[in-house]
């Protein structure tokens, strides 16, 4: 089978004269198409399943790019990657082959993959705490287990992901895709999951101003929750891009652009009513500030810096995107006793009072017709075309991407 290897040499590719950091990073990535042997259930509960198409996560692209900061050399969460592997773990496929322990599923079923590599696929009994209540992603056991290191498909040399025909998953990690639910609304179930799990573990309040950092898949996801789930919350999203503030617009967002940060800064308070404090360097703060909840799915410095000067007193920033460390004028985090949270990722959610997998959660809201997605997938490529794919994410300002998936069917 044909598939996308991560942690090989790369081929020679010319990125043009005129190329951004990002092109230029995508000239030297270790990756390369391959013909790979194809997988095998790595357990008798695991299944194979046939890739139909699979997302670029924003975390694939920032390791394609090599876009993760340049202090970001002493991770502890190195350890938690295995290489070579095929990344990919936004999917939608069909069974292909049950594995003879494997329960509840069906050769040809369509389904989408919640790619964590929990107690569960590892085979660990009983479940750790954090898989007890459902915190997937928490798992106590991501390097343990019959399978190499790796927190979810696409970071185990075991558990390649859908940047190829076929992968492997366990019977726990396949959910089933509703008739009435298309392949290219059913490939927005891991962001969309991934941004349920920050609103619910941290909601705005009644009535409250919630500002959207970032208006990549993550950030217009939040959007939709916010619309759906808190019709009685304003929300202003920041988009960088045309493409992204125009669906942030549809989504029902006030939009605000990144930059200058000053201008955003006052735009932001004025939007929420928040008073601006002068600053004789860098940017005023709101004092107090009008803000309940930022959600920032970019997660660099700036972005910071932004959130915790616009938040109310005791606001919440919640940290949802992926970047590298780096220094950032913190001053307003403990000024206003500001709560800075993380929120990894996905598992069991309680939405309108029922708690299931926040995937399924998606699936339920995309067939009630409270959440549609439809126009955020802007650009399909086939595999082999996978230097075109993540040339459009690098060139959003012309491409006009904001999610771009590979196509196998």
């Amino acid at each position: 089978m044909q598939g996308l290897l991560y942690g090989v040499r790369p081929e020679a590719w010319e990125a043009p004269d005129d190329a951004n950091r990002l092109l230029a990073g995508l000239a030297r990535v270790p990756m390369r198409l391959m013909e790979l042997e194809a997988p095998a259930p790595p357990r008798p509960d695991w299944v194979i399943a046939r890739t139909r198409l699979t997302g670029i996560c924003g975390s694939d692209a920032k390791q394609v790019f090599m876009d993760f900061g340049e202090e970001n050399t002493d991770s502890p969460l190195a350890h938690l990657f295995t290489f070579p592997t095929v990344l990919g773990h936004e999917v939608v496929a069909e069974v292909a082959e049950l594995g003879p322990e494997a329960r509840g599923l069906e050769v040809g079923q369509r389904v989408v993959l919640n790619p964590w590599l929990s107690c569960g696929p590892r085979g660990i009994t009983p479940p750790c705490p954090s898989c007890q209540d459902g915190d997937l992603s928490l798992c106590w056991h991501f390097t343990d287990g019959e399978l190499a290191a790796g927190i979810h498909t696409g970071t185990s040399k075991d558990a390649p992901g859908g940047y190829a025909e076929l992968f492997p998953a366990h019977d726990s990690m396949l959910i089933a895709v509703p008739d009435s639910v298309p392949d290219e609304l059913a490939v927005f179930a891991d962001p969309f999951a991934v941004s349920l799990h920050s609103v619910t573990r941290h909601p705005p309040p009644p009535g409250g101003k919630a500002l959207v950092y970032g208006a990549g898949a993550l950030g217009l996801c939040a959007t939709a929750i916010l619309r759906a789930l808190h019709p009685d919350v304003e929300v202003m999203t920041v988009a960088r891009f045309p493409a992204q503030a125009a669906l942030a617009r549809a989504l029902g967002a006030t939009v605000a652009d990144p930059e200058p940060r000053l201008a955003l800064v006052e735009q932001a308070a004025q939007w929420s009513g928040g008073r601006l404090q002068p600053a004789s360097k860098g940017l005023p703060m709101a004092h107090p500030g009008g803000i309940d909840v930022v959600y920032d799915t970019i997660g660099k410095p700036e972005t910071f810096e932004v959130g915790v000067r616009l938040l109310r007193t005791r606001g919440t920033l919640v940290k949802s995107g992926v970047h590298g460390p780096a220094r950032w004028e913190w001053s307003p985090l403990y000024f206003k006793e500001i709560s800075w949270v993380g929120s990894n990722a996905f598992g069991i959610e309680e939405v309108d009072g029922v708690r299931k997998h926040g995937i399924a959660h998606y699936l339920d809201l995309v067939e009630e017709g409270r959440v549609d997605l439809s126009a955020m997938l802007t650009h399909t490529f086939r595999i082999e075309q996978w230097r075109e794919a993540f040339g459009a994410l690098a060139t959003q300002a012309t491409s006009g991407a904001v999610k771009v998936a590979f196509d196998f069917r």
